[in-house]
């Protein structure tokens, strides 16, 4: 698909002060440990000085950003603020009092936007799934209804419904759509025409997660966030906001289940992470944005990892080093060919042309993405094959390069290859972190079709080949 309209300039790294070898480095890093990257870029001094995608990705496709989101969402709220329209002590029982239980606890009754933002209302945990559980249809009154084990403003507990409920707020006060408001009062300005949202059953934003961005609509963001909120001369965001929402508000502890993260026990701003160096934005499976503002740099990354210290701790270790350090014009051009050539593996393998294979599925296998039974049939069609799920969908895949087709409204990705009896293909949902690969033994008629990382809004793939992602209970 054809790139978009360039949102920043570019430069070399040698004429923006970094070593290129510096970031080869860190891309020898990622290798090294097996981080699987689908795209970088690194900004200094306002210019991008290296960019790089991994095929099947590429710099037009917008990507999945996770909890990213939560700090759009975060602009959201200071652009109302800024208008008058709501404020820190607004409490959500008044904001929003048609979502009030009417057994609301009087600590439910006290919380605040800056309760929310800093996510300090005094859960445990993360509350969304109990109060989608209590609440099915309302997950603003879930939330309140689910027990507060602490004061508000005490302790931080990482809890995407606070960022649901600041959506809903937000949507109140301005009578405007998060993506609307945000299309009008960023997106547009910034020049990013391509903002795609996943949204509940009722059509709302989740706010939380489900933001679409490229890579340089992302590092265009972190260097808006470094202007203090400008952008080519115009203020989009006060920068009193900016200033405010990328400071710490509350420290953050140890999260069970989480690696030993020094960056995620750096403390907690307003939907920002404070970082070791900077802070951040990051989405599960390693959506980053991170925000340097000692060095003048932002780097804006996607991918499926397992934890963001996979990104940020090599961020630090070898990129920082190569800050204001001579570099050559012949390592920049070592290092464009490098970040030209970046791919994901393909499927190895052989054509077969004349083969056509047909399968049940076997869903028994762990991260199972289709249902047990299902027909898969494997015909070779000029280049590639076409792959048939039952009666769902259908989707193209090609041999030694990747081929697309959008089954059901999203993109799909898809490379294969024979092996003996056995075909494998990779399918990428190519706007997500995610891809199932699918292996079909010919001699016994079986086949499985597993996610590389499960995305977290379910397993069901063609849910996920709808467009807009439409998932959980409607949400009034």
């Amino acid at each position: 698909m054809p790139s978009p309209r360039a949102l920043l300039p570019r430069s070399t790294p040698a004429s923006a002060g970094i070593s290129s070898r510096s970031i080869a480095a860190l891309l020898d890093r990622f290798e090294e440990r097996s981080v699987e990257l689908h795209s970088i870029m690194i900004v200094r001094r306002g210019h991008v000085v290296a960019e790089g995608w991994w095929a099947p990705y590429s710099a037009g496709r917008p990507h999945l950003l996770y909890s990213l989101t939560k700090s759009f969402t975060s602009v959201a709220v200071g652009l109302a603020i800024a208008d008058g329209l709501l404020s820190l002590d607004d409490r959500v029982v008044d904001v929003l009092p048609d979502h009030v239980p009417a057994d609301v606890s009087e600590q439910g009754r006290r919380l605040t936007v800056h309760h929310l933002l800093s996510m300090t209302a005094g859960h445990g945990t993360d509350s969304l799934d109990e109060a989608w559980r209590l609440e099915p249809g309302d997950l603003v009154k879930g939330f309140l209804r689910v027990p507060f084990p602490a004061p508000e403003g005490t302790r931080h507990a990482y809890d995407n419904a606070t960022t649901f409920v600041l959506a809903r707020m937000v949507e109140r006060v301005t009578g405007r759509g998060l993506p609307e408001l945000l299309d009008e009062r960023l997106f547009r300005p910034m020049g990013v025409d391509h903002a795609e949202w996943d949204r509940v059953a009722s059509g709302a934003a989740f706010g939380f997660h489900g933001l679409h961005l490229t890579t340089e609509a992302v590092a265009a963001f972190g260097e808006l966030l470094l202007r203090g909120g400008l952008w080519d001369g115009r203020e989009l965001v006060p920068r009193e906001w900016v200033e405010l929402a990328t400071r710490r508000h509350i420290d953050t502890p140890q999260i069970e289940g989480w690696s030993e993260n020094p960056d995620a026990l750096c403390g907690y701003g307003y939907q920002f992470w404070m970082s070791r160096h900077g802070y951040h934005g990051q989405g599960a499976f390693g959506q980053l944005c991170a925000v340097v503002p000692s060095h003048d740099l932002v780097v804006a990354v996607t991918g499926a990892v397992t934890q963001i210290e996979e990104v940020l701790s090599p961020l630090w270790e070898c990129l920082l080093p190569g800050l204001d350090r001579a570099g050559s014009a012949r390592d920049d051009e070592l290092l464009a060919g490098r970040l030209r050539r970046l791919s994901l593996a393909p499927v190895p393998g052989s054509a077969a042309p004349e083969r056509s294979a047909k399968a049940r599925l076997d869903a028994s296998a762990e991260d199972a993405a289709l249902p047990d039974g299902t027909t898969v049939t494997v015909d070779p069609v000029d280049g590639g094959w076409l792959l048939r799920f039952g009666s769902s969908f259908d989707v193209e895949a090609g041999h030694g390069g990747w081929r697309e087709s959008s089954p059901l409204g999203r993109p799909v990705v898809a490379a294969g290859a024979w092996r003996g009896d056995t075909f494998t293909a990779d399918l990428y949902v190519i706007t997500t972190p995610h891809r199932v690969r699918l292996t079909l033994d010919a001699a016994a008629g079986t086949a499985v079709a597993t996610w590389n990382t499960v995305p977290l809004t379910g397993p069901d793939l063609v849910v996920h080949l709808r467009s807009p992602l439409m998932t959980r209970p409607d949400v009034a």
